[in-house]
């Protein structure tokens, strides 16, 4: 960070940082501006209730279908939003200790969209689960954070590289699957309580992270297939984009009596040539000019 400040080295790793560091900023950043936020509004009298439903309903993924339809942009904003403190902490330290790793075996593309898609997945597994089961009906869970994807993201590296090792608390050496496997059983024994916690938005991330590296150098790979539709997108859009910069502008009254004065003075000046020294004094220039004036006229 040696000859750059601190906005300026915030721009640099958004820039050419790795994906871990550019996403721990993203989530850090979208925290502080919500708690900015809310301070503000507190500070004009504005109920702390209402300020936190307002951001709930913008920011959250609610579990109950009804909220869904009239919010479904949660899926994405809701990976990125933290509202205590201590879970994007947490969050964020599992996030740069998983996405480090991942970016040693993986690019820096398959990250983000794991991290995306995975969290994406957790979102609608969580929503289906609590939609489906009539003993989750009406629980409204509030999906919130980015464990889904980054359980995406410990998942896939967890069973890429089994037998990767890691020092739990710096001291107790253990394999990184069995890791996986522990939140894996730990949420999966937690369905059905009432801790208020997306047990099934961790497991779809989880099924995604899976997925994600199951034939990994093919098509039907889900990660290519994502990567493969979101290039088929970008060149349409370019298409079109291309398409509306190509289309004719039509002039304005001011231009085109401007264009029309510059064409007359200087039909007068050949006119006047042709007077003193004939038409074949006239370069070829000027007799195109003259012969496409006299079609137009």
């Amino acid at each position: 960070m040696q000859g750059r400040n601190f906005i300026d080295e915030l721009r640099f790793q958004l820039r050419s940082g790795t994906m871990t560091n550019r996403l721990i900023i993203v989530n850090v950043c979208v925290f502080l501006s919500l708690l900015l936020i809310k301070k503000s509004l507190l500070l004009f009298n504005i109920d702390p209730l209402m300020s936190d439903g307002w951001i709930h309903q913008l920011f959250d993924l609610n579990s109950s279908f009804s909220a869904f339809i009239r919010a479904p942009w949660g899926l994405v904003t809701s990976i990125f939003t933290h509202e205590q403190f201590g879970h994007l902490l947490f969050n964020m330290l599992f996030l740069y200790f998983s996405g480090r790793f991942f970016e040693q075996y993986f690019s820096r593309k398959k990250l983000w969209l794991t991290y995306l898609f995975g969290g994406i997945a957790g979102g609608i597994l969580e929503l289906l689960a609590n939609n489906l089961f009539p003993a989750l009906q009406g629980t409204n869970v509030v999906i919130l954070g980015a464990s889904g994807s980054i359980m995406a993201i410990f998942t896939a590296l967890a069973f890429y590289q089994p037998n990767l090792q890691v020092n739990l608390f710096g001291i107790f050496p253990i394999r990184i699957y069995f890791l996986a496997l522990f939140f894996l059983f730990k949420d999966l024994i937690n369905i059905g309580t009432d801790d208020q916690i997306a047990h099934f938005a961790h497991l779809g991330g989880a099924i995604f992270g899976l997925l994600s590296i199951q034939n990994l150098h093919s098509p039907k790979n889900i990660l290519n297939k994502i990567d493969g539709l979101l290039s088929r997108f970008k060149t349409v859009f370019k298409r079109e984009k291309k398409a509306k910069s190509t289309r004719t502008r039509f002039k304005t009254d001011e231009e085109f009596n401007t264009e029309k004065r510059q064409k007359q003075v200087k039909m007068d000046q050949i006119l006047d040539k042709i007077s003193k020294s004939g038409y074949d004094s006239l370069s070829k220039t000027e007799k195109d000019f003259l012969f496409h004036q006299s079609k137009n006229s």
